[in-house]
């Protein structure tokens, strides 16, 4: 067992330290190609052109999300807890002021304050800001008429005519992949969605177990069909329990599928751990093969400590890898600072399944 145990931490180590050389798919620093100018087939006119080629120190560095060529930040804002604070004037501050860092990654999610989150997004991205990020939001439907009305909701609330990526959220239970795939499921609406000019770009989330991520990359692939973008939880606890970085992670890279890295502080709980910093948990996430590590701010001041992160981040030595773990390897064993895999605290559709449709 200790052999085992060994040879894991030595994998997610090699993993991690491997995004400099050999994850150009999805996690290199310097962009692949630069952005096109606007009018560009892979940049629709009236959309600013995502973020710089090769970031000089001390700015946004931006990555390539999987095979789709889109540029986009190291660190993208979290949608829930930019709707936190009472004040609405504040999440238009949180938001602007992360875009205005250069933050271009927006995540939102139909059901997240009961829709109040995109409705405050979209409020925050008036005034050109719009055309300055890429949009991201979830929908919980697993059948068309769920999806297609929640898809609707979203459109009307952000204010937008086009959502870049829409993911179909919560995929956390082994039925969810089929019933998504099924007859009448809302993987057609998608497609028709897509057709329609509605979304760019399909994915999925979920943050319960690997296996089931799993499953539903491989339902995607007997129907000829590869995500653009995959989201999972991915922080220094996730290396010891039950972990998307070492089942997950690599089929993405290999299918060129953009990695989206969420709850790097798992919702601030693994700093209760006592084991790292903040800014170490987001090290830890951006030196895996994330195209993007969406980070919760509820707070201008958490906007400004994401900014601080990005900025800073250089890939970290093995060396560098290996102490966390070791820092975290006791703490992470039993999944206990990441309730989200081991209770149904954060299963909003199991408490909800009117959502599922």
């Amino acid at each position: 067992m200790k052999t085992e145990k060994t040879n894991r931490r030595g994998f997610l180590g090699r993993m991690a330290t491997g995004i400099a050389g050999t994850v150009t798919a999805t996690g290199e620093l310097s962009a692949a190609r630069p952005p096109q100018p606007e009018g560009h087939p892979s940049q629709p006119a009236g959309r600013a052109p995502l973020g710089p080629t090769a970031p000089a120190a001390g700015e946004m560095p931006y990555r390539t999300l999987g095979r789709s060529g889109e540029k986009v930040s190291i660190i993208g804002l979290g949608g829930y807890h930019m709707a936190v604070p009472k004040d609405e004037s504040e999440s238009t501050r949180i938001v602007r002021s992360a875009i205005d860092g250069g933050i271009n990654f927006m995540d939102n999610c139909w059901d997240y304050h009961d829709g109040e989150s995109e409705v405050r997004m979209g409020k925050a991205l008036r005034d050109g800001y719009r055309k300055r990020v890429f949009l991201m939001t979830k929908t919980d439907g697993q059948v068309k008429d769920a999806y297609n009305q929640q898809l609707e909701d979203c459109l009307r609330r952000l204010q937008t005519d086009m959502i870049d990526l829409v993911q179909f959220h919560e995929v956390i239970r082994p039925g969810d992949p089929d019933r998504i795939f099924g007859p009448n499921g809302a993987f057609e609406a998608a497609l028709a969605a897509k057709k329609a000019g509605k979304i760019r770009y399909i994915g999925f989330t979920g943050h319960k177990d690997p296996d089931i991520h799993l499953k539903m990359l491989h339902t995607a692939f007997a129907h000829d069909f590869t995500f653009d973008a995959v989201q999972m939880p991915l922080n220094v606890m996730d290396a010891h329990y039950k972990s998307f970085a070492h089942k997950v992670v690599p089929v993405l890279v290999e299918h060129g599928i953009g990695v989206l890295g969420m709850k790097p502080l798992g919702a601030g709980i693994i700093l209760e751990s006592n084991t790292v910093t903040a800014i170490e948990c987001l090290h830890y996430a951006m030196n895996l093969p994330t195209s993007v590590v969406i980070n919760g701010c509820d707070s201008v001041e958490r906007v400004h400590q994401a900014l601080e992160a990005a900025r800073t981040f250089r890939p970290l030595s093995e060396a560098q890898v290996s102490a966390l773990l070791a820092k975290t390897a006791a703490a992470g064993a039993q999944g206990q600072f990441e309730r989200f895999k081991t209770s149904t605290e954060f299963d909003g559709t199991a408490h909800n399944p009117r959502w599922l449709g």
